[in-house]
């Protein structure tokens, strides 16, 4: 991906790829799209994709292969045990990350469940750059709990620094002197902090965690699922790495990581999972997780052709017009809607474009859920399916209370080589449109809750008829339009 100058002076992100197979959308009309939400509870992940337009819920497994990954899936060798298929993937990690050892996963949460059935303990601390729901809720269950030491700068939702997801040093070496170095299981480093706004962190910064690690003997863990676009960020943004290649700083981040797990449905652009490590001892109290939970340790609950496509997607990560694809049209997006006055998360991060709910629908208190009730809103106006990252997603207090989260965020997804720049801009014009008629969204309340990682599948419905006033005013700006 590069920006191109035009005649006329716009510069826009271009495709540095071709589409070869295409897929039906559909959009349904707007009174269709209302009555879908209700039938979901007002839940976005409870939607049919048959009634969804532009699906930007996530790029969890949703990113298009490449044409040498669809041909890479025709050679799988689907062996029980010793497959040639697993060798290559093997290989090809070890290449990439310098590592002794790998164990195959289905997915990137299987890694969280193992890494935290090994490492974590009751009474144990997990220091992080900011959590991740699924991480947590691992880390909680083993009767560890999770210790964010991000920097100040992190929650400012609109600024210029470059490295949002960085550590705060001196915050982690007072977590670790007030609990013990023997309370912290790991340090753990998210590659894109995914909570807010897919924000990266600096090489540098992660050697002054190193350091720290090296001066307690803690272990430290890299969460590599969306390493791509951090290694984008981290060769474009840093001044010292400028002149490195991908390779050269995807090797140098593994180097200062004791353990490396990452989502294949993120990394890889595929589907499947994994945990690298050159730890001999951690590599074997891990490795005893792995056919209990996932399947024998040459396929690891993988399908072996997701396994060969994983192998080429992986060595295709190295490239930079690839990496670089889903951070420029996540640039653009949110520079549009920037422009137009759109509440978003600055500067662009990974993943994808991050509204601001609390300034988006600021009259809704957050015990109502704004970002959901933001992301339930574009739905019924536009057919794009985006997620909460907010209150909805954090688990209540042990008393019952709501733990109200740091922001309140609608992220609209970027799967790599999917969308168009048309589809793009469809989706800044009605956003923009939403913002304009902001006050008519009003929040939701639960009827269905779930007490862990509600946000998936807890049911809701809204304080008002506000819905409806929505269709009404939005028929009657774009008439019989969709």
């Amino acid at each position: 991906m590069t920006n191109i100058k035009f005649f006329s002076g716009e510069q826009i992100p271009l495709e540095m790829h071709k589409v070869r197979i295409v897929q039906k959308l559909t959009l349904p009309p707007i009174e269709r799209r209302l009555e879908a939400i209700t039938e979901a509870g007002n839940n976005t992940f409870l939607l049919k994709n048959r009634d969804v337009f532009l699906d930007m819920l996530t790029d969890s497994g949703t990113n298009a292969m490449s044409d040498r990954q669809q041909a890479a899936m025709l050679i799988a060798d689907d062996s029980y045990a010793g497959s040639e298929t697993f060798i290559r993937l093997e290989s090809r990690l070890k290449e990439l990350f310098g590592k002794k050892y790998f164990l195959p996963t289905h997915q990137g949460r299987a890694c969280e469940n193992i890494i935290s059935q090994a490492l974590v303990k009751p009474g144990s601390v997990v220091p992080m750059n900011y959590h991740f729901t699924t991480t947590q809720s691992h880390i909680n269950l083993n009767g560890g709990k999770v210790e964010e030491v991000i920097t100040d700068a992190a929650l400012e939702t609109t600024s210029d620094n470059p490295f949002k997801g960085n550590i705060d040093i001196d915050k982690l070496n007072g977590v670790i002197e007030t609990n013990g170095e023997d309370k912290i299981a790991f340090v753990r480093m998210e590659a894109g902090t995914n909570l807010i706004g897919g924000q990266p962190f600096s090489l540098e910064n992660l050697s002054q965690v190193r350091k720290v690690c090296d001066k307690y003997g803690l272990i430290l863990v890299l969460d590599a699922s969306l390493l791509a676009d951090n290694l984008y960020f981290i060769k474009t943004r840093e001044e010292k790495c400028k002149s490195m290649s991908i390779r050269e700083i995807t090797l140098k981040i593994a180097s200062l990581s004791d353990v490396i797990y990452f989502s294949g449905r993120k990394l890889g652009c595929a589907r499947g999972g994994g945990i690298c490590t050159s730890d001999k001892k951690l590599f074997e109290k891990m490795r005893e997780f792995i056919p209990l939970y996932e399947g024998f340790l040459t396929y690891g609950g993988m399908s072996v052709r997701e396994m060969e496509a994983m192998a080429v997607g992986l060595e295709e990560t190295m490239d930079e017009d690839m990496i670089s694809q889903g951070p420029k049209f996540i640039e653009f997006m949110t520079n549009e809607l920037a422009k137009k006055g759109v509440p978003v998360i600055t500067p662009a991060g990974g993943l994808g474009c991050h509204l601001n709910a609390m300034e988006f629908v600021n009259h809704i208190p957050q015990n109502e859920y704004p970002a959901g009730a933001l992301a339930v809103a574009l739905y019924i106006i536009s057919g794009i399916r985006g997620m909460e990252r907010g209150t909805l997603s954090e688990q209540r207090n042990p008393d019952g209370s709501e733990k109200l989260a740091n922001m309140e965020l609608v992220r609209l997804a970027m799967p790599r080589r999917v969308f168009t720049l048309s589809q793009v801009k469809f989706a800044v014009d009605r956003i923009t449109w939403l913002h304009e008629n902001r006050k008519t969204i009003e929040g939701l309340k639960f009827v269905e809750e779930p007490k862990i990682l509600r946000f998936f599948f807890g049911r809701l419905k809204p304080v008002s008829n506000w819905q409806e006033k929505l269709v009404k005013q939005f028929k009657k700006d774009f008439g019989d339009s969709l």
